[in-house]
């Protein structure tokens, strides 16, 4: 969950995210037998709660991001992070569509960071016409 401080989760990725986290502890514990009929089955959520002592996916989210903001908080006002976080932008922002072309940018991000984008089939490298990283 490396960088989900900056994660804006929705009300539906919320859910989903719980989803999937219960999906994989019901993979993890498997099934119980009942004790009255004998037979096989599914556990139950609060069951998987007592099972997993970790907290909540969703609640470490939430904990992270308030951390993450407790730092942004006590960083100078010299770092733009901390000005984003005030909602204190300098400048103006010209009227109308930006100059500047997405894929332009694309290609300054992965010439300064050596990263590529992903199209399905893989991750390629923007600046060299489409080699693989």
């Amino acid at each position: 969950m490396y960088g989900c401080e900056t994660w804006s989760l929705t009300l539906q990725e919320d859910r989903k995210l719980r989803v999937f986290e219960k999906k994989v502890l019901r993979r993890i514990f498997g099934h119980r037998r009942d004790e009255v009929t004998g037979e096989w089955r599914r556990l139950h959520n609060e069951e998987l709660n007592d099972l997993c002592s970790s907290p909540n996916i969703v609640r470490v989210i939430k904990s992270r991001r308030k951390r993450w903001a407790g730092h942004v908080a006590r960083m100078g006002e010299e770092r733009r992070v901390y000005r984003v976080f005030l909602g204190k932008p300098e400048g103006r922002r010209p009227l109308g569509r930006l100059a500047v072309d997405g894929w332009i940018i694309l290609g300054m991000i992965s010439r300064r960071w050596d990263v590529g984008i992903w199209t399905g089939l893989g991750w390629f490298r923007i600046e060299t016409g489409g080699g693989r990283l």
